[in-house]
């Protein structure tokens, strides 16, 4: 997939593989996350060092990421080095070595990354909370494993995953910025002939993820006693999955409810009642699965009205819906978020990559944005009685909470 840019000088080239943490067994938890790291650690033709330099000295950007569902190798650069960054992303994902010693090399760092992660209370409560949604399921581990999985990941099984999974059909190539497609499509089959990944001229797309499990539900809170001086929590229910139609609608109630500092929450949780700094909703989409939640921190002794306050909130929502004014602010932080975000080649590239990758089509960015001024009251209102209605909801406390009375009552009203 590909995306020329008139007049851009930069250009930004990605290699998404469907491979995320959901598809690891219990012994492989962390494995996908683990490649990301051991990826950029040497090629039969480049070491790491040399992965480094090579883009620091053409002034690039080369980086990775995981999720639950995939895993993307990127590269951004000026337009003249597009070339290279196509070669060494390419040499990187087809060819990586995984010797042991960089094996137990970066084993050492992803624990230290643990314990950083474990440290930022704010952060690790949404594990948490996929915890107490999810149960113990591919879905409702942490990405990035734990101490235990890491630290029992041989380089064997690693390599034996990696080996099974970064496969031809699994991948999309996407690049956007001062390209041509026919050149990319060039400069990209011949380095994945280099890496052996074209080898099968027989070989078709792998077709779209779709429900690999039953969802599962967990036993609806979670708590991790930390010595904080904040109680980070977390309340939320199951969402909706990646391709449900609502997810236009979902977007909308989303940012009027908790996304921005005129949102319905931040204004009655922090500027009337100053009972926190931080608080936001968030909704996450997975292909047969999804999460929606309100975060807040605070101090221990104001939990109990922090979330009376957010019950209330989402109670009235629920059955009102928004307001004509919250409406429009809901639509004009899905545009701008939308149109502002593609200033940049690397936010192209990961848009058109993503929706290969997840949806399979790409929706054009005048069709999105007429998918989110055409969402009506009635959508919204709709959406919201049946998410914001107390049911099933789940919670999460990571900080100091000794009694859970508070968070059960909340979860149960």
């Amino acid at each position: 997939m590909t995306e020329s840019v008139p007049g851009s000088r930069s250009a930004a080239y990605g290699i998404w593989t469907d491979t995320g943490s959901r598809d690891e067994s219990r012994a492989l938890a962390g494995a996908s996350h683990y490649l990301e790291h051991l990826l950029f650690k040497g090629t039969p033709t480049r070491d790491a060092l040399e992965i480094a330099a090579v883009f620091d000295r053409v002034g690039g950007d080369a980086n990775a990421f995981t999720t639950k569902e995939h895993t993307c190798y990127y590269a951004h650069v000026l337009a003249e080095d597009f070339a290279l960054a196509v070669d060494v992303v390419t040499d990187m994902v087809c060819s990586s070595l995984l010797r042991n010693d960089d094996v137990e090399a970066e084993r050492g760092v992803i624990l230290e990354e643990i314990a950083m992660h474990e440290d930022d209370a704010a952060d690790a409560v949404h594990d948490a909370f996929s915890h107490a949604v999810f149960g113990d399921t591919p879905l409702g581990r942490p990405i990035i494993g734990t101490e235990e999985s890491i630290g029992a990941l041989s380089r064997t099984a690693i390599n034996r995953y990696y080996r099974s999974r970064y496969a031809a059909p699994t991948m999309v190539v996407a690049a956007a910025g001062a390209i041509e497609h026919r050149d990319v499509v060039k400069r990209a089959g011949a380095a994945f002939r280099r890496g052996g990944l074209l080898d099968d001229t027989d070989a078709a797309p792998a077709p779209l993820r779709s429900t690999v499990a039953p969802r599962a539900k967990g036993d609806g809170l979670t708590i991790w006693d930390r010595p904080t001086e904040q109680a980070n929590i977390v309340i939320g229910t199951h969402g909706f999955a990646r391709r449900d139609e609502r997810r236009f609608a979902l977007g909308v109630l989303n940012n009027a409810l908790g996304g921005g500092m005129s949102s319905r929450l931040f204004q009655e949780v922090r500027e009337k009642r100053g009972l926190a700094y931080s608080v936001y909703s968030f909704a996450s989409a997975y292909a047969d699965a999804g999460l929606f939640g309100v975060y807040a921190g605070c101090a221990p002794k104001r939990v109990k009205e922090v979330l009376a306050v957010t019950r209330d909130v989402l109670a009235d929502v629920a059955a009102h819906g928004l307001t004509d004014d919250e409406m429009l602010r809901g639509k004009g932080q899905l545009r701008g978020a939308l149109v502002l975000g593609l200033e940049d080649t690397s936010a192209r590239m990961t848009r058109i990559g993503k929706a290969a990758l997840a949806y399979g089509e790409q929706m054009s960015v005048d069709e999105t944005l007429r998918r989110i001024e055409a969402v009506t009251p009635d959508e919204v209102r709709a959406l919201a009685a049946e998410l914001l209605t107390p049911g099933s909801w789940c919670g999460a406390v990571v900080g100091k909470m000794k009694d859970d009375s508070v968070m059960r009552k909340a979860l149960a009203a």
